[in-house]
């Protein structure tokens, strides 16, 4: 099986960024299938358009645009992507980069896909951060990846304790979000009291539902952005009431507007 060293990823890396403990890579895949390997050190993978599947011991997944991996160091898996462009960002975090924040690499376990939006939108920040000639680049780069693993422990360490309405919520939401939904409703559904939810989601979610809604909404205009040619098509494909409510959230949660990420993006 083949190991990978510190910054080797399978295809046509086009952009590397070296910081103190980091790599970053931003990857064309350009094999239909790449058999069992595992990498020296744990790393994000972010797919920013196209497709592809990956399978690990535990796992299969189909990945498209907007698909956030973790890797565990050294977890064996395989990927298998068909024959469209496909484009991959990479976070390589090295045991320095470890040390140096004082966090174990093993607090964080396994290799698994993230769907939290809060967590896919950090890493569309870093994203950007890299596109960006900006002398802060570093500093900024590294108070988000601390932020979405402070946030990976903390979902850790409440996992065995959710009730199980919490995953019944975020499953409607993942595929309702586009609707119009009400407290009543989501309560009625779920069987608990509407001040419960209200209460609790914040608990669970670190932010209230409107937040999570709007989040959603924007995850989802990332992975579509370059799908239409007139933002307000954009908008009312990921259920935002108008243009300007869609530039406004997007801005909020990205730090640009989507015209200015969409240029990234290219």
């Amino acid at each position: 099986m083949k190991n990978l060293r510190h910054g080797e990823f399978f295809g046509q890396t086009h952009k590397t960024l070296h910081f103190d403990g980091l790599t970053i890579t931003d990857t064309e895949y350009t094999h239909p299938f790449v058999d069992w390997h595992y990498h020296e050190n744990p790393y994000f993978t972010f797919l920013l358009q196209g497709n592809m599947t990956e399978g690990n011991k535990k796992e299969i997944y189909d990945c498209s645009a907007g698909t956030l991996l973790y890797h565990h160091w050294e977890d064996a898996h395989y990927n298998i992507k068909p024959d469209i462009f496909t484009r991959g960002f990479h976070i390589e975090i090295t045991e320095k980069w470890f040390k140096k924040f004082q966090f174990s690499k093993d607090n964080v376990e396994g290799s698994f896909n993230i769907r939290i939006p809060d967590l896919k939108l950090l890493t569309y920040q870093i994203f950007k951060e890299t596109k960006l000639n900006d002398i802060s680049v570093e500093l900024t780069i590294n108070q988000l990846l601390l932020n979405i693993f402070s946030q990976l422990s903390h979902q850790k360490d409440h996992s065995q304790k959710k009730p199980i309405w919490v995953k019944h919520i975020d499953e409607i939401l993942h595929e309702r979000f586009t609707e119009k939904l009400s407290l009543t409703e989501l309560s009625k559904v779920l069987n608990i009291h509407p001040m419960h939810l209200s209460r609790d989601f914040q608990k669970y979610f670190q932010c209230n539902l409107g937040e999570y809604v709007r989040k959603l909404k924007v995850e989802k205009s990332l992975k579509i952005l370059n799908d239409f040619e007139s933002l307000s098509e954009v908008a009312l494909e990921c259920g935002f009431s108008d243009q300007s409510h869609f530039i406004r959230c997007f801005k909020e949660n990205i730090g640009i507007t989507p015209l200015k990420y969409r240029k990234i993006l290219k």
